[in-house]
């Protein structure tokens, strides 16, 4: 099943710009690289396919080491004119297999120009160690990620919803449906796979072999990278305990109640982290751009998808009873899932978001996150229920230059004055929790159609 990706927009964009280079998508193992680019692919007359993991096709590289030879050879196994370079996609797929062909990218922006060249590979952080000459600045990068909500309702075909979820603002009569189907979307996470077997099935006793097979994947390709066995079994330790982490601040040493010490764990979390697999997200003391992450602070764990997070609590059958999930697995659900969401509409850098911290002895403060939005930093809290202390808000309200703030919750969209305990007057923008790929917009929605009475 092919799902309509908003990173579509992005690959026509590159596929006729002047000064086109070798693009890199990068993207966790299953998120739908491989199948987002054979659809991409219709726009060109002729299709090349290497998966890098078939002998076969890695022995192009393995033969020629001059890129125009290598494309000779290409085009004359696949019965392609060399006159119709111009109209020819060549994906590279599993490009962290063979390092030659990481280096050779260079060779293709350089040497054949015409030649319209996409690459892909899960795991490249660590491919790249091996590669001698990287074409720094001979390449470019978009990243994928699980199909968010937006790109939920494109594929299970709500196109009625779909029109409500991009109306701004959305409408109180489009609030009931657009819940329901969060929720659903929460339940089962954004990974293809999932999405496909679910719309096909619409049965969540299907679904464990699916997760089981993605998950179990993740594990093994990790453990190829692992300079060891005591690496490996810190990284399994962590796979095996980390999602009873997420929305919590953590700490390298002895993680997982393990006696794991804190260089072992963070070296193996930034092996996670980069294989896009776990993500770090670090807190920043920032309320004025630019936003900068403290690393010398706790920070809290991201999955790749909250679905997968759910099956490995093992609590979607009881989230399936639930009417509000904002208070599943002691709150910590839906904040994960709008930071997901959130990292999703990241496809040009891989910038992950922040969190605010103000810690004083007896006086710490914590904001779910922040967000740039100008000359502005936007504090989001993402509430249970209709209701909740927005403590941590004000505080943080109490020491900005401006009068914006934002909590999502379960309840309407609606847009209040608000005063800090402390006297400060501000603006609330209460947002659904279905709204987070909608952020962007709404914040530029709210920063310039609204001010303090």
């Amino acid at each position: 099943m092919n799902f309509k990706r908003h990173i579509i927009s992005y690959l026509e964009n590159w596929k006729i710009a002047k000064n086109r280079k070798p693009l890199i998508l990068r993207g966790a193992r299953q998120v739908g690289k491989t199948t987002l680019v054979g659809e991409f692919a219709n726009n060109y007359g002729h299709y090349i396919y290497l998966n890098l993991e078939k002998s076969a096709d890695r022995e192009f590289f393995e033969r020629y080491d001059e890129v125009g030879t290598l494309v000779e050879a290409l085009f004359l196994s696949n019965n392609i004119s060399s006159k119709g370079q111009g109209d020819t996609l060549l994906f590279i797929d599993e490009i962290q297999e063979l390092p030659k062909a990481i280096q050779s990218l260079r060779y293709f922006y350089e040497e054949v120009p015409e030649l319209n060249v996409i690459a892909a590979g899960s795991l490249l952080e660590f491919a790249i160690k091996d590669v001698e000459n990287f074409p720094v600045g001979r390449i470019e990068y978009l990243y994928l990620y699980p199909l968010n909500f937006h790109e939920y309702l494109e594929a299970i075909g709500h196109h009625t919803a779909l029109e409500q979820l991009d109306s701004l603002p959305v409408k109180p009569v489009a609030h009931k449906i657009l819940i329901e189907l969060f929720h659903r979307y929460a339940i089962i996470g954004g990974m293809p796979e999932i999405v496909s077997t679910d719309i096909e099935s619409n049965n969540l006793a299907e679904l464990p072999r699916v997760y089981e097979s993605i998950w179990g994947t993740y594990k093994n390709d990790v453990e190829k990278y692992t300079s060891g066995e005591s690496e490996r079994r810190v990284i399994k330790h962590i796979m095996d305990t980390a999602h009873l982490y997420i929305d919590q601040r953590i700490k390298f040493q002895n993680f997982g109640n393990s006696n794991y010490r804190s260089r072992e764990v963070g070296e193996a979390m930034r092996n996670l982290d980069a294989a896009k697999i776990i993500q770090l997200v670090y807190p920043t003391t920032d309320i004025e751009p630019p936003i900068k992450p403290n690393v010398s602070k706790s920070p809290r764990l991201q999955f790749l998808d909250t679905g997968i997070v759910n099956y490995t609590l093992g609590i979607q059958a009881q989230l399936l009873g639930m009417e509000d999930l904002s208070n599943a697995f002691k709150g910590a659900i839906i904040p994960h899932l709008v930071i997901q969401e959130v990292i999703s509409l990241n496809s040009i850098t891989n910038s992950i978001p922040h969190f605010w911290v103000r810690e004083k002895k007896q006086a710490s403060s914590e904001v779910d996150l922040v967000y740039q939005f100008g000359d502005k930093v936007i504090p989001i809290e993402i509430k249970s229920g209709a209701t909740g202390t927005l403590k941590s808000l004000h505080q943080f309200m109490d020491r900005v230059g401006h009068p914006y703030a934002i909590r999502m919750y379960a309840g309407e969209f609606k847009i209040q004055n608000s005063v800090t305990p402390s006297g400060t007057p501000y603006l609330l923008m209460n947002l659904p929790y279905y709204l987070g790929t909608q952020l962007p917009s709404y914040i530029d929605y709210f920063v310039h159609n609204f001010a303090v009475e």
